[in-house]
């Protein structure tokens, strides 16, 4: 691996002073991430300190550390860490020549996210930069560009936000050539109030934009129009992908032999034919927009198409496992990740199209940051549930209840308190045939449930 930052470079960042020479080939603000030859930054807590953590750092092996009170080992002291992480990550946009893409979205950032990655990766020979995991935020966002390679040709790169203005900063640092929304739906609006403000809060990543810069937008949305606007004040061009009059549209969308879509796309200069692995017309979506920002940006859709139909599952965004029971094998469906009212209509109905199969059983928890809607947004899955014909449903928490009083005596639903509850009811009542669809927001917890059920299980992907 290659020189990421000697220590000339992060003190000309930072305005920092260093202890001595060195040279890093990663950075962190994790000490449990830590691989050798890493910066480990100590960030401030509201729990822990970084600096607790520095001497760990470089036990497990890294190269030096960006502190703001002195340590023993090689380091670069500032005043502020956080500051000097925001200015490491301006740093590395400033000096790099890549292609960047910002993406954002209520709905599929991070799946599209990492499409475009898979794209651009076989486009470039594997010179494509990532944020990693859901790092989208005030110190995921300048982490992400920090450790962007100097020489890449590409870089992805997701910004989410919980309040208006959360966006716009993002943007201004990362400063794309193209901005990409995915969707709009009432995520966040426990702080936002409306999905107008939502859409409003989503387009300021086009503040951000380099010169001739491009904004890609969903089509299918009330808020389109809202969008277009909030583009033409800084896109020199504006692409919309999804039905109906799109710029980049399906022509055909069938089910395809193994389960996912094989797809006829119309494109703004020509027409591409492909396939993709992931279940549910939202992944149709997805793809739509990875066409539309790869035509946009006059790049090969033809690779494109190659590489999403080899993109692989994504772990807690509909991974899929096969799960050896007794008699035979069942189906977790793991959507753990995230959920908000419109991907969990999406893959509810993507649950009702499985096919082959003995019973449908939906493991649901909250969706979180909903506020004053949230009991009239949980009890509207209702129809979802209903449509997808589901057999049993295992709710969790009293969030979900305004959902169990419309559909209790059409589905078995089982209450459950927690997600250990959940377990337990889904464990004793699994045989084989069945489906089964995880999916909450990330901060409930439903990852461990799904490591639990697979725990010491045979399973493929």
């Amino acid at each position: 691996m290659g020189v990421l930052w000697a220590s000339a470079e992060i003190e000309a960042a930072t305005g920092g002073r260093a202890s001595e020479p060195f040279e890093v080939t990663g950075v962190t603000f994790d000490s449990r991430e830590v691989q050798p030859g890493d910066l480990f930054i100590a960030m401030p807590g509201t729990v822990y300190d970084g600096h607790k953590f520095v001497e760990r750092a470089f036990a497990t092996g890294a190269a030096a550390a960006i502190v703001s009170q002195p340590v023993i080992g090689p380091h670069v002291l500032v005043e502020d860490t956080a500051r000097a992480l925001e200015d490491l990550g301006r740093a590395s946009r400033e000096r790099s020549n890549a292609l960047i893409v910002g993406v954002t979205g209520s709905v599929g950032k991070t799946s599209t996210k990492e499409a475009l990655y898979a794209v651009l990766d076989r486009i470039s020979g594997g010179k494509a930069h990532r944020s990693v995991k859901s790092y989208n935020n005030h110190t995921g966002v300048p982490l992400s560009l920090a450790r962007m390679p100097r020489d890449v040709d590409f870089a992805v790169l997701e910004m989410g936000m919980n309040h208006p203005g959360e966006i716009a900063a993002l943007t201004r640092m990362v400063r794309p050539h193209l901005a990409l929304i995915t969707a709009i739906a009432p995520a966040h609006i426990e702080n936002l109030g409306s999905e107008e403000a939502i859409a409003d809060a989503k387009g300021e990543v086009f503040e951000g934009l380099e010169t001739d810069g491009i904004a890609i937008i969903p089509n299918d949305t009330p808020h389109r129009d809202r969008l277009v606007r909030a583009a033409r004040r800084y896109a020199d061009r504006i692409v919309t992908f999804g039905s109906g009059d799109a710029d980049v549209h399906a022509l055909h969308a069938v089910r395809s032999s193994e389960g996912g879509s094989l797809i006829t796309a119309a494109l703004l200069e020509s027409e591409v034919t492909f396939t993709i692995s992931q279940r549910g017309e939202h992944w149709v979506s997805n793809a739509l927009a990875v066409l539309a920002t790869i035509e946009a940006l006059g790049l090969d859709v033809g690779v494109a198409g190659l590489a999403l139909a080899d993109l692989g599952g994504l772990k807690g965004r509909g991974e899929r496992h096969h799960v050896r029971v007794d008699g035979g094998e069942f189906l977790l469906i793991d959507e753990s990740y995230n959920a908000n009212p419109a991907s969990m209509a999406a893959t509810l109905k993507s649950l009702g199209a499985e096919q082959e199969i003995e019973r449908r059983i939906a493991v649901l928890g909250p969706m979180r940051e909903l506020g004053e809607h949230s009991a009239e947004l949980h009890a509207s899955l209702a129809p979802s549930v209903l449509d997808a014909h589901v057999d049993r449903v295992i709710l969790i928490g009293d969030e979900m209840r305004p959902l169990a009083e419309i559909i209790v005596g059409k589905v078995g639903v089982d209450m459950s308190r927690d997600v250990d509850e959940a377990t337990e009811a889904l464990l004793s009542m699994l045989r084989p045939g069945d489906a089964v669809l995880v999916k909450a927001s990330n901060s409930v917890g439903l990852a461990k449930l799904v490591e639990r059920v697979k725990e010491g299980a045979t399973c493929s992907i």
